[in-house]
């Protein structure tokens, strides 16, 4: 399971978007659900992403944001002179992050 541990721990401050931002970015490949946000049947490539905070709010036990993400699809198979080639994709995600353990879930939103 992913912790945002230093994302829990800015909740409420002036930093929390910043630090937010910096732990989605910096996340394995794999991590995120990006693969099923792809418009061309490619496959994402995590490795260069940029994430906006578009928004947050909290419950008593979690921190629900929306994230909206922009990622690298490449696309195999057309059997261009350019194969395989990648383009800019986008997608809004839904990061929740539990208030005791700070363990995060990433939702694909549709």
């Amino acid at each position: 399971m992913t912790k945002l541990t230093n994302s829990l721990n800015e909740w409420g401050s002036e930093g929390f978007k910043r630090t937010l931002k910096q732990e989605i970015e910096s996340l394995n490949d794999g991590i995120l659900p990006l693969d099923n946000a792809t418009c061309q049947g490619g496959k994402a490539d995590g490795s260069n992403i940029t994430a906006l905070v578009n928004s947050a709010s909290e419950s008593e036990t979690q921190i629900e944001i929306n994230v909206g993400v922009f990622f690298d699809e490449i696309i195999a198979g057309c059997n261009c002179g350019d194969d395989p080639m990648s383009e800019n994709t986008f997608c809004d995600l839904l990061v929740t992050i539990d208030k005791v353990t700070a363990e995060a879930k990433f939702k694909l939103k549709s």
